[in-house]
């Protein structure tokens, strides 16, 4: 795979924490990642990997209904959002949702489908898909910001 993509295999839920773990350790502030799949598919579980390994030790929910949760971890802010229930991305104005895409802040974005014209696009993208009894994670660079995730994996 080149620079602009990586293939990632997990066998169960553990293996995909441990992804979202490895994934934490490359992430330099500014970024915006897009999780993409389907319903079950282990997006937040990732998010939970990637959030407890920089330090949070309390549960780490999909915020379903409160569109965001922040999270002050190594001295970075992390957003973590899951626009799932968002009928129109209006609402995501209202709610002053470019306020958390900072050069200094890293956003996970569940469902950022529903985000569409008013997200910024995403200097990475993962998309989960069912693979056996496990889980295949694509991994796709859209920015410099991107491929040095993709090349620190």
């Amino acid at each position: 795979m080149s620079a602009e993509q990586l293939t990632l295999h997990a066998a169960d839920e553990d293996a995909m924490v441990e992804c979202g773990a490895a994934l934490a350790q490359v992430c330099p502030p500014g970024l915006v990642i897009f999780m993409q799949g389907e319903l079950g598919m282990g997006k937040t579980t990732l998010s939970r990997g990637f959030i407890q390994s920089l330090g949070h030790t309390g549960a780490v929910k999909s915020p379903t209904y409160t569109l965001v949760e922040p999270y002050e971890l190594a001295g970075r802010d992390i957003y973590h959002f899951d626009l799932y229930r968002v009928a129109d991305a209006e609402e995501l104005e209202f709610m002053g949702i470019r306020d958390y895409f900072t050069s200094e802040s890293i956003c996970l974005v569940e469902w950022p489908e529903r985000g569409t014209g008013v997200l910024p696009p995403a200097d990475l993208v993962i998309t989960i898909e069912a693979e056996g009894l496990g889980r295949r994670l694509e991994l796709r660079a859209n920015s410099a910001l991107g491929k040095a995730v993709i090349a620190g994996m």
